[in-house]
């Protein structure tokens, strides 16, 4: 009876903890929102696919800050392709028509980025163009379900990714270029918050209410400060009041200054990838176009990250402690570009057979080798082994991989090389020193990128 107690006491106290954690409330301040824990399935799931789609897939020219080059920057280039092309006075909001979604299949797209082995999405709801993808109710006759596609498509894609196990995420931008109450507010060098409390503020509420996003991905941040976002006190409610609270995750651009130093994780810039581990959690948001986050239409081959550089990007980001999240840019009428669901896919094949390499792995001691150039380590993260795993992105001429950072732990060190079907061939292996020479199989496979599960090992 005693032990029967005793476990109950246990139970109780867990419980009482865990309650705890769930109850406490976090201020309006920066470093009672930094002090949240950043919910671990965000941690655990590696990689996820950002979606930057809008009235700009229209023109689909140089890139998704078309409007802001054109009539904000008054783009020579620009303002002459638009006069070849176009009317005269034709304006940007004249676009939107043509935004018609009508080859949108949700369903479709939810498959692809599954077969990618994304584990959460991040949709644009707004760009800083103000276009909504969603029934805006601040954003009269300029979102998705008044003009254009007349179809709420944040809704379709909540509702789609959710019959999968993938996290449904929203991006937002915080300012619009050219919305006159920004501009007014601006123009009084922000003393006035016209724009946040009438149209940004209320957005985020909505956005959260109806859709339930586990990831609110804020943007357009620089040009004021978070206290003219009033970003701390609608991030406390995040946390405290909303729906999501216990799950949701947040980036780090809700205000200038904020940016790489505030948030639940850091993104610091556009394809953020430091080359050394991190204090805090980070996220490389980085695109398959090299130069552009929305669709292109004068794109080429050339333009496109390929199959090679994405694995790399990947491994590298993964081994730092990073998270990557890879962006496409669907087309107008709704469709993946060929070459955008192919290099998903791509991705997606070389984690089925290498995915517990990245899935569910914390950084090792050593994030790359020291002695031979483009190996990287991870280690999982729910392992009692002092096990690891080393992906090496360039076999070696003799078949001999030599790893300066890892030494063996007697006779109980055992290596296993992955296969393109994920099965374990277990590898020879031998010592120079301190070090191990891994004795590889010549193999003929389609997947680039390999992998050495290291059991029993130790760091040098």
């Amino acid at each position: 009876m005693l032990g029967k107690y005793c476990l109950l006491l246990i139970f109780s106290c867990l419980f009482a903890v865990r309650s705890s954690v769930h109850s406490r409330r976090y201020k309006p301040t920066w470093e009672s929102i930094d002090s949240r824990p950043l919910p671990e399935w965000y941690d655990n799931s590696k990689i996820g696919i950002f979606i930057h789609w809008g009235v700009f897939s229209v023109p689909a020219k140089q890139s998704e800050w078309f409007w802001w080059d054109w009539k904000g920057l008054n783009n020579q280039k620009l303002i002459d392709y638009m006069s070849l092309y176009y009317k005269p006075n034709f304006s940007y909001a004249e676009f939107a028509p043509s935004f018609t979604a009508k080859h949108y299949n949700p369903d479709y797209w939810a498959s692809v980025f599954k077969a990618a082995g994304a584990r959460y999405v991040v949709l644009t709801s707004k760009h800083h163009e103000g276009f909504t993808l969603w029934p805006s109710k601040t954003s009269w006759n300029w979102n998705a379900m008044d003009i254009g596609p007349k179809r709420d498509l944040v809704g379709e894609l909540a509702t789609a990714i959710r019959k999968t196990d993938i996290r449904f995420g929203l991006y937002h931008s915080l300012y619009e270029w050219f919305n006159p109450l920004f501009l007014s507010d601006q123009a009084n060098n922000f003393s006035t918050q016209l724009f946040p409390k009438t149209k940004t503020i209320p957005e985020l509420y909505d956005l959260v209410n109806t859709y339930k996003p586990e990831i609110i991905w804020s943007d357009g941040d620089w040009n004021a400060t978070d206290e003219y976002w009033t970003s701390k006190e609608w991030i406390a409610w995040l946390y405290n009041e909303s729906p999501v609270k216990d799950t949701v995750v947040i980036n780090d651009r809700w205000g200038s200054g904020i940016i790489c130093n505030h948030g639940g994780y850091l993104t610091c810039s556009d394809r953020f990838l430091p080359g050394s581990l991190q204090q805090r959690k980070w996220e490389n948001a980085m695109t398959l176009d090299r130069h552009s986050w929305g669709y292109v239409k004068q794109s080429t081959t050339a333009d496109y990250l390929t199959y090679k550089e994405i694995i790399a990007t990947l491994v590298k980001t993964i081994s730092y402690g990073g998270n990557l999240l890879i962006n496409v840019g669907p087309t107008a009428e709704g469709t993946l570009p060929p070459i955008m669901e192919e290099r998903l896919r791509q991705m997606g094949n070389w984690l089925k057979a290498n995915g517990e390499a990245i899935y569910n792995t914390q950084p090792w001691v050593y994030q790359n080798d020291t002695l031979t150039k483009d190996v990287y380590y991870t280690e999982p993260k729910y392992s009692e082994e002092s096990s690891a795993y080393a992906i090496f992105l360039d076999w070696p001429a003799n078949n001999h991989l030599e790893l300066g950072a890892v030494s063996a732990n007697g006779n109980k060190t055992e290596i296993n090389f992955i296969g393109a079907d994920g099965s374990y061939t277990p590898l020879v292996w031998s010592k120079r020193g301190s070090h191990i020479i891994v004795h590889l199989n010549p193999i003929i496979s389609d997947l680039w990128g390999w992998v050495l599960v290291l059991s029993h090992v130790v760091p040098i």
